[in-house]
């Protein structure tokens, strides 16, 4: 018991570490788009990430290649990247807390989309939650009040192309190594970038050279933290932690750049982030189902 509980703690403070260095990179995004056009600041942003992960690609060696499903990491790939300049994009327009609470939908499409596209069951309680976490977008986006609902919608959208991604994940997953997985999304997504870079090229500052190469670093680092927290803990545990993002956010976003939050966008996101773990709480309780029918079968 004291060793779980050890891990417990562990797991959570490697998921308000991860949000942390997401806020981080989130907040670098904004400032170096005063200097960059925010295209280019994604291209950085998986260029640096690349570099600081070649220390990981040269551990787990050229085995992690193989594949016979490039076409599929591809597609992917373009879809992370799409989601990716959207939301650069909304971070250049937006309050930095509405774009982050925008960004706790994608749970929600994904489980939408399993339903639709891989015929997965959602049983009522589920939809439930997704109809509830709609509801909680539209307090967020207040279309009537708000003078943004355009950046608003790029956040949804860049929100459906991530969870799109996340289902080709999904599928990818079946047959491939996670670290497969992760080696194609840094490979492709950096030279899918450049040529939409060179056409908005500006030469940074020595200053923003170096925020971007804080931004890749934040980035990988995120992701390397928050897939550590999940293998030391259950998903539906860990997950409501990753809530910390937006708090983090709105503290940085008002030193930063005197942004304030309103309290619809709070709301809003306790709403939608309160159907993003529900959905995760479901997941872990249907996969130990599976796991355990099978090992009953086998």
């Amino acid at each position: 018991m004291p060793n779980s509980n050890n891990k417990l703690i562990q797991a959570i403070s490697l998921m308000l570490l991860a949000a942390l260095a997401f806020s981080l990179m989130t907040v670098g995004i904004r400032w170096s788009a005063t200097y960059l056009h925010p295209f280019q600041v994604a291209f950085f942003r998986n260029f640096f990430g690349l570099i600081f992960m070649f220390p990981w690609l040269i551990h787990h060696g050229w085995n992690m290649f193989k594949t016979d499903r490039l076409g599929l990491f591809i597609i992917r790939a373009l879809l992370g990247l799409v989601s990716m300049f959207c939301y650069f994009w909304a971070l250049t327009v937006l309050p930095l807390s509405k774009a982050v609470a925008l960004s706790f939908t994608v749970p929600i499409f994904v489980t939408l989309g399993a339903a639709l596209f891989l015929k997965e069951q959602v049983h009522i309680r589920r939809w439930l939650a997704i109809i509830f976490g709609f509801i909680g977008t539209l307090v967020i986006l207040r279309p009537t009040v708000s003078g943004d609902l355009f950046a608003s919608l790029v956040v949804v959208f860049s929100s459906v192309t991530m969870a799109a991604s996340v289902l080709i994940i999904k599928n990818l997953s079946t047959t491939e190594a996670p670290h497969t997985i992760v080696l194609y999304m840094v490979l492709l997504m950096t030279p899918l970038s450049l040529p939409v870079a060179i056409s908005v090229w500006q030469w940074p500052e020595m200053n923003v050279w170096l925020v971007a190469m804080g931004i890749g670093f934040m980035g990988s680092l995120a992701h390397v933290i928050f897939t550590h927290a999940i293998k030391l803990s259950d998903v539906s545990i860990v997950i409501p932690f990753d809530f910390a993002r937006l708090p983090f956010v709105i503290v940085l976003a008002w030193l930063m750049f005197d942004q304030s939050v309103d309290l619809w966008t709070v709301i809003g996101a306790s709403m939608v982030f309160a159907s993003g773990v529900y959905i995760a709480h479901r997941e872990a309780q249907l996969n130990k189902k599976r796991a355990a029918i099978l090992k009953v079968v086998n």
